[in-house]
């Protein structure tokens, strides 16, 4: 049998139990922080990722097991375990948001932020245990949908989500992820004022804005005053303006003059440098054995193609800036996505530990072909898989039947 407990920000009380058709000696049950937190962390140290012959990557868990999924209300994390030793081999975390969709539909999405299973016991079925698990924890919580991030050429985790598990491909995107010293000493010819706006502003201004995504948050206030989020910010032609485009209604709603040819961009800054339990480290492989970096694919990923030595200004432990939010409208985007970078680098130079800067775009976002390429430049490919899990609803699957959607907004909760 396998068990599955309750979690006590999920809204449901009694134990449930199913039937275990695979194997009977794995145990699925709720991550418990008063004993399991050494065992995750063995796990989390044990997973392998990265190229071997470069160098290790790690971050520091003690601060905060739970890692992002406590942004949301709804959340869990479940750990495999095996019923003769008591050993736990697996683990996997989970979370239920509200988003919106191009069409204006609402739905309730989990997102499967977190899966780890230890190396020897690889192949036995224990990940599909967990993900079987936490899918049934979403559906008890009323959510529509389930989705998850990997990347591109992670043929493992495709196998086991789009054949065993039946998810299909909702979205491909790229991360760009870029050293912060490499625009700090470039100097812009072009006359462009970089604003911080007021986060009633900025609120009012993204309600707008994200109507034109096809996936996006409805919390967006939220993310907007975590105190992980720096602030947001506008890019503009000075001789164009900024202000004299903007009139508020009701002191909520923004319209923008259609009468004005103007550019501008809009961007939002995510801080990971001061918080240790995001913060990454690389050290030299001896042994060659790699740890993992916490609990969200995007992160494990862009050590392989950071091009950065293993230095000893790099062996302490150094966190990033996130861009996310981004919009941009007019014709001359280019320069101001340039602006964003350089203001973006200057801000992480100032700000102890930071060493890069990252955004994820989708494959159709209008800025995607605007962000500034350079030698340090290195971006990865990322995929987003998703599965149906309400049999309610239209007939006409809104986000199955539409295939690959491509302008998405990138929850920095979940990066």
């Amino acid at each position: 049998m396998i068990s599955i407990p309750t979690a006590s920000l999920a809204s449901f009380s009694q134990r449930e139990e199913m039937v275990d058709r695979t194997e009977s000696n794995v145990l699925i049950r709720e991550f418990s922080e008063d004993k399991d937190v050494k065992t995750v962390r063995k796990i989390e140290r044990n997973c392998e990722i990265g190229n071997k012959k470069l160098v290790s990557i790690f971050t520091n868990m003690t601060s905060d097991p739970w890692s992002r999924i406590r942004f949301y209300p709804l959340h869990v994390m479940l750990v495999a375990e095996l019923l003769e030793s008591k050993e736990l081999v697996g683990v996997i975390r989970g979370c239920i948001k509200s988003v919106g969709t191009l069409s204006g539909s609402l739905l309730k999405m989990g997102c499967i932020l977190g899966l780890r299973v230890s190396p020897t016991y690889r192949r036995k079925g224990v990940a599909l245990k967990l993900v079987t698990a936490v899918e049934e924890w979403m559906m008890r919580n009323g959510a529509d949908y389930v989705f998850l991030a990997t990347e591109k050429n992670n043929d493992a985790s495709k196998n086991l989500f789009s054949i065993k598990c039946n998810y299909v491909n909702l979205s491909s995107l790229v991360i760009f992820v870029h050293p912060t010293s490499s625009f700090t000493k470039h100097v812009s010819t072009k006359d462009i004022k970089v604003e911080k706006m007021d986060i009633d502003l900025a609120i009012s201004l993204y309600r707008r804005t994200l109507m034109t995504k096809d996936l996006y948050p409805l919390d967006m206030d939220a993310i907007l005053k975590e105190k992980l989020s720096l602030g947001t910010w506008v890019s503009y032609y000075k001789d164009e303006g900024w202000l004299n485009l903007l009139s508020k209604i009701n002191n909520e709603d923004i319209v923008i003059s259609n009468e004005t040819s103007s550019s501008w961009v809009i961007f939002s800054i995510w801080n990971t440098c001061d918080c240790e339990a995001y913060k990454l480290q690389l050290k030299n492989s001896q042994p060659l054995r790699f740890l993992h970096s916490t609990l969200n694919h995007a992160r494990e990923k862009f050590f392989t193609c950071l091009r950065m030595s293993v230095s000893g200004s790099h062996s302490t432990p150094f966190g990033f800036l996130f861009l996310y939010g981004l919009h941009g409208e007019g014709e001359n985007l280019g320069e101001l996505m340039e602006s964003i970078w350089r203001f973006t680098s200057r801000l992480g130079e100032d700000m102890k530990d930071c060493r890069m800067v990252i955004t994820e775009l989708g494959f159709s976002d209008p800025l995607a072909n605007h962000v500034p390429q350079t030698a340090s430049m290195s971006c990865i490919d990322d995929l987003w898989y998703t599965k149906r899990l309400s049999s309610h609803g239209d007939e006409n699957d809104e986000l199955l039947m539409k295939g690959q959607v491509g302008n998405v907004f990138v929850d920095p909760r979940d990066f």
